[in-house]
């Protein structure tokens, strides 16, 4: 019991129930007061019995966060009770019913993000209750607010959803679940902050600084990678996982973000871009920045800043330059208003938490305005000319042959940035944001847009002209454990009888485009006339499964010779080996507390058996915030491997249960199902 004040209080309760359910947190939990900015939290204070309450001016509040709370750094905030509620400052008022106050406060729309102290000062501090504070989507004066609910159902509540990978013409899903409202992993984010080099040197300005989310995400950006700070992930692309985890087998960010914080905030091997992106996404929905999960195709790393894409290759297409371009890219945007910039460069900006660009000595990129990168707006902060480059950079190829000599191949202008994806709202297809990113290739915008961004040596659109052409086919049957043809077709254009030397070649790559071994070869002359021709390069199952990755990717390379000449044509093309199909069943029914039973099957499509064979399923809400796995063995060539994995929902409501099959020979095979649990 609390005395010595006007009136005594035996016993406060934080309606943390309630109050989390009017703040959209109720999914972190119903023990722990967590409020967001701007929005009126109610908590009952239950008097001595006999005892009055007295509203007036002698009653005042404390609310503080941060080590060195101060109310010039706005870190401390002083308040006394009034008759209305504020949305624009701290702000308090009570009502009076029997014995108990209800007493309703509000917070700044702009206060430091954080875990915060409430203290009733009536000359002697008494502390009323721990609460966190948190960015809010739902407040107008808030820099995060979005005004759809459907996209802050998607940005900031949904805890899972899908990342896209592959190429542009065989794009692949990949499920995840970020999880932002299990258990412990709103403290593992703010422990994030709290790790971070800022907070170590000036815990003060750092802690001042949590009210603007711009700052908050470029802290993200370089915490979630672990160069040069105590960070979340280590990145790795040479194919040597032995002392971690390979990149592709996480399936989840808690799985990540509770090994950080269980090891000491030691980083968590291994992750890649996509990787990287999800944990970044999590961590911005669990704090209440918008947040979604984006996929560049074609994404260039421009190494000097020039936005040319200038690529030497030797006669086995390996890139001897430093500039290189990713099959794919994954980031993160995060929405938010951009008071730093001029008006119209709100909402969504891009972040990228891969550790491949130093921004202020820093290993992080962003926010970066997604409208100044359509616009080639260079100079606006942060980072613009290094994401512009991932999306607009003008190519430009040479091939450099042993003798020295240096041959001009030609380039393109459309090969970087293509089918940027981004999950749809409400929905589990996906939404191409290209538009969002760059003016259509070849319109006036997009000339206006390069001239701006000093584009030098822009190339024509490449078509149907003069000359000798060369182009990959494939079939569309090309599923791991099979053996089948692709082409490259020539065609010539010159109305006189050509004779060409032809090298096809099949290699491994990854997809960061780190080639591999060669898994294919033909060598041949061929001499054709005023039409073309075929050549036909096998792949065997027998010898491509010696060389690919874990991302089952080849690169098919032709090289056309002009004997005469020595002009040299090059047509290439990435293909993704099809994965077989996990068949799932889910049996039971749908209800929270009733055990489900996922019934699962997936026929070996490989000439020979598979080992280790484990069945893992994931999902939030379903299984206990871990994966459950069940192994099942050894499975021969052709046949079918079974298993049936119990698990309990918790919550009621629309869930995902992830599904994932590996063995010894066969990896990261994944699927999913949408659930709708009921009470």
């Amino acid at each position: 019991m609390y005395r010595n004040l006007i009136f005594e209080i035996e016993r406060i309760d934080l309606v943390c129930e309630v109050n989390n359910t009017d703040h959209h947190t109720l999914q972190n939990s119903a023990d722990r007061l967590i409020v967001r900015r701007g929005l009126p939290f109610t908590i009952t204070l239950h008097l001595r019995p006999g005892t009055h309450f007295q509203n007036g001016d002698n009653i005042n509040f404390i609310a503080q966060t941060g080590p060195i709370p101060s109310v010039e750094a706005q870190t401390k905030a002083k308040f006394s009770l009034s008759r209305f509620i504020s949305r624009s400052s701290w702000s308090a008022t009570a009502e009076m019913s029997d014995s108990t106050v209800s007493l309703t406060v509000c917070s700044h729309p702009n206060a430091p993000i954080g875990v915060y102290k409430l203290i009733l000062d009536q000359g002697e501090a008494i502390g009323l209750g721990e609460f966190v504070l948190l960015f809010n989507p739902w407040c107008k004066q808030d820099p995060v607010y979005l005004a759809s609910e459907a996209e802050r159902e998607e940005y900031v509540l949904s805890q899972d959803g899908l990342i896209y990978r592959g190429i542009p013409n065989r794009i692949t899903v990949l499920p995840w679940t970020f999880g932002q409202f299990e258990p412990g992993i709103l403290d593992i984010c703010l422990q994030i902050l709290d790790e971070s080099p800022n907070y170590i040197s000036d815990a003060a300005l750092d802690c001042s600084e949590r009210r603007n989310p711009v700052y908050v995400t470029r802290v993200l950006s370089a915490m979630i990678n672990s160069l040069g700070d105590k960070g979340v992930l280590v990145g790795n692309w040479s194919d040597d996982y032995e002392d971690g985890v390979k990149p592709t087998v996480w399936k989840d960010s808690c799985s990540i973000l509770r090994q950080w914080s269980n090891d000491g905030c030691r980083a968590v091997r291994y992750g890649q871009c996509w990787v990287f992106a999800a944990v970044a996404c999590t961590v911005s929905r669990a704090l209440g920045i918008p947040c979604r999960v984006v996929t560049n195709y074609g994404s260039a790393r421009d190494s000097n800043g020039d936005l040319v894409m200038e690529r030497f290759y030797n006669e086995f297409d390996e890139n001897i330059a430093d500039d290189s371009i990713w099959n794919f890219h994954v980031w993160v945007e995060n929405w938010m208003t951009r008071p730093d910039l001029s008006l119209g460069y709100e909402g969504w900006q891009a972040s990228d938490p891969t550790p491949q660009h130093r921004s202020e000595g820093v290993f992080c990129c962003g926010p970066v305005p997604v409208r100044a990168i359509k616009e080639g707006e260079l100079t606006f902060k942060y980072d613009v000319p290094f994401v512009y480059a991932e999306v607009n950079a003008d190519v430009v190829e040479y091939i450099k042959l042993r003798d020295g000599r240096v041959f001009k191949m030609g380039g393109s202008t459309t090969e970087v940035g293509k089918s940027i994806s981004t999950k749809a709202v409400g929905r589990d297809e996906r939404e191409d944001i290209t538009h969002n990113y760059k003016y259509p290739e070849g319109s006036e915008e997009e000339r206006r847009v390069y001239e701006k961004a000093n584009h030098h040596n822009k190339l024509a659109q490449a078509g149907e002209e003069p000359g000798l052409h060369i182009k990959i086919k494939v079939t569309p049957d090309m599923q791991i454990g099979s053996d089948f043809d692709v082409y490259a077709e020539l065609k010539n254009n010159t109305m006189v009888t050509k004779s060409c030397r032809v090298m096809f070649y099949a290699q491994a790559v990854s997809y960061n485009g780190k080639l591999g071994e060669t898994c294919g070869l033909g060598n041949c002359l061929i001499v054709f006339y005023v039409s073309g021709g075929r050549v036909t390069l096998r792949l065997e199952y027998a010898e491509y499964s010696k060389a690919i990755t874990q991302d089952r990717m080849i690169k098919l390379l032709a090289l056309l010779i002009d004997a005469e000449t020595r002009d040299f044509y090059r047509a290439k093309k990435t293909i993704i080996l099809d994965d077989p199909e996990i068949i799932v069943n889910i049996l039971g029914v749908p209800k929270v507390g009733q055990n489900l039973v996922a019934d699962l099957a997936l026929q070996n499509p490989l000439p020979e058996p598979l080992e280790n064979c484990v069945f893992t399923i994931h999902g939030a809400n379903l299984t206990d915030g871990k994966p459950i796995t069940h192994e099942v063995g050894t499975v021969g060539p052709k046949e079918f491997v079974t298993a049936k994995v119990q698990f309990t929902p918790k919550l009621p409501g629309q869930r995902k249960i992830l599904i994932d099959f590996a063995s010894d020979k066969l990896h990261n095979v994944e699927t999913y199902e949408n659930l709708v649990i009921y009470e």
